[in-house]
């Protein structure tokens, strides 16, 4: 695209520099993708099957497991079609629609590990009080603040983006439409939208962080004082499969944000994208399996169940 000229679509380059690893990089992705829809639906059916598990800490599994659904769905397929397709284009809609919906749901995620660290932090700093605080009423309304929360921090700034007049350079160094390469193609001031986005990710990833690390201070405060040994690993085992997670997701946000070479390193940071948006959706249900006996014996119940009911059909 010249200069002067209306931006229509956007090029998305992906990872040029891997020929003769396209095939069994698709197939290992497309796996990849597949197990994320299975495993996360399958969490979400779990539970939702299994009364002993309809209490707010798999309530607040469900929403994370049904956001990874969408995570997973608004980059997966793009990033697929560019190991097929030497040039994959993004009409311009769709590029600000993806940008809104990875950049929504990503914010709803940190604000959903922050309320969940909140749940485990009643559960076990205020064991008592518990169920008369933590009611069905305040999980639906704690989970619908996320959603609105990170809808509304996004939305604004896409709209803004929205009206901006674009004749820049339409190629984007990504496998998704990220906000840093579209502002680069604006033929207008972008300063606000920058200031909006940096307040949006200070006020979003350093606060849930501090959030939760507060939470999980006096968290393994009250652990601590527990006499003894099997309390304690008891009180633990509640909240080790959400802290695994939210050191993973965090992990991965600021290795790629608060190092020194971040900018410069730009490749290493597509990597690394890679690996937040593909691989973590993929392990949270795996995470939360394998760390879980009631969701264990959740599933195999309903396995258990499942085999049975096609044994008696098939002797039908």
């Amino acid at each position: 695209m010249r200069n002067g000229t209306s931006i229509t679509e956007f090029i998305l380059l992906g990872f040029p520099g891997i020929q003769g690893l396209q095939t069994p990089l698709f197939t290992v992705i497309f796996l990849i993708y597949i197990l994320t829809l299975a495993g996360n639906a399958l969490i979400i059916a779990t539970v939702w099957a299994e009364p002993r598990l309809q209490i707010p800490m798999y309530f607040f599994l469900c929403n994370l497991a049904f956001l990874e659904i969408w995570y997973t769905t608004t980059v997966l397929p793009k990033l697929l079609e560019t190991f097929v397709v030497a040039r994959t284009i993004i009409c311009f809609p769709c590029c600000l629609l993806q940008a809104f919906f990875h950049f929504f749901l990503g914010t709803t995620e940190f604000l959903i590990l922050a309320t969940m660290s909140f749940d485990r932090y009643l559960a076990i700093c205020k064991p008592l009080r518990y169920p008369s605080i933590m009611t069905s009423k305040l999980c639906l309304q704690l989970a619908l603040s996320s959603w609105v929360a990170g809808f509304t921090i996004v939305f604004g700034q896409t709209v803004l983006l929205s009206q901006l007049p674009f004749c820049g350079n339409n190629v984007i160094n990504h496998f998704y439409c990220d906000i840093g390469p579209i502002l680069k193609a604006a033929c207008a001031d972008t300063s606000i939208l920058e200031l909006l986005g940096l307040l949006a990710t200070i006020l979003v990833i350093p606060g849930s962080l501090l959030f939760t690390m507060i939470s999980y201070i006096y968290i393994l405060s009250t652990i601590l004082r527990i006499p003894s040994a099997t309390g304690r690993q008891k009180a633990f085992s509640t909240c080790g499969s959400h802290l695994t997670v939210v050191s993973l997701l965090y992990g991965a946000v600021l290795f790629m944000y608060l190092r020194p070479t971040a900018h410069s390193s730009f490749k290493v940071n597509k990597v690394v994208s890679v690996l937040n948006t593909v691989l973590t959706p993929l392990l949270n249900p795996f995470i939360y399996t394998i760390r879980n006996k009631e969701v264990k014996e959740a599933l195999k119940k309903a396995m258990m169940g499942a085999h049975f009911g096609s044994a008696y059909t098939k002797r039908l």
